[in-house]
């Protein structure tokens, strides 16, 4: 994932292409920044196993199904976190990060990207906002994981 040039491919379907591309190129720079991890992504088609992971952990969790169709999605591993992204079409991205270790952070982040609308289901979710230069304006809220996944 290039941050430095902002593209749209694979998001093409979002009415909020660009910004989601933002979003996506944000996460990108930050893995890249902290961990020099690369920040690849997939199709949907080609990430069951993740969209799955991170679908049946807002399930279990929160009984929350997310009613807009994933584009594009990846899962890794940096440290001891294991970690998982899913952009979805409406302009949402959901990310895992789950601590391997006993005891560790585990948790669901949600970022709504520029100029999309809180989707219903996460409607009770309050969106804290934060500026970036490749994103514009993101709001993002998470909840904690309490069970095993």
């Amino acid at each position: 994932m290039d941050f430095g040039t902002v593209s749209t491919v694979g998001l093409e379907s979002s009415p909020v292409a660009a910004a989601l591309a933002g979003l996506r190129a944000n996460e990108a720079r930050y893995f890249k920044n902290k961990y020099d991890h690369t920040f690849t992504v997939e199709p949907a088609s080609d990430a069951e196993s993740t969209i799955a992971w991170v679908s049946r952990i807002l399930e279990e969790e929160r009984g929350i199904v997310i009613s807009s169709r994933p584009l594009e999605a990846t899962a890794f591993q940096v440290e001891n976190i294991r970690m998982a992204y899913v952009f979805y079409e409406s302009g949402l991205s959901i990310n895992v990060m789950y601590t391997i270790d006993d005891g560790g952070k585990r948790a669901v982040g949600f970022k709504l990207s520029d100029g999309m609308d809180v989707p219903e289901e996460l409607g009770s979710f309050k969106f804290a906002r934060q500026k970036s230069k490749l994103a514009g304006t993101i709001r993002g809220s998470y909840f904690v994981i309490k069970k095993e996944h």
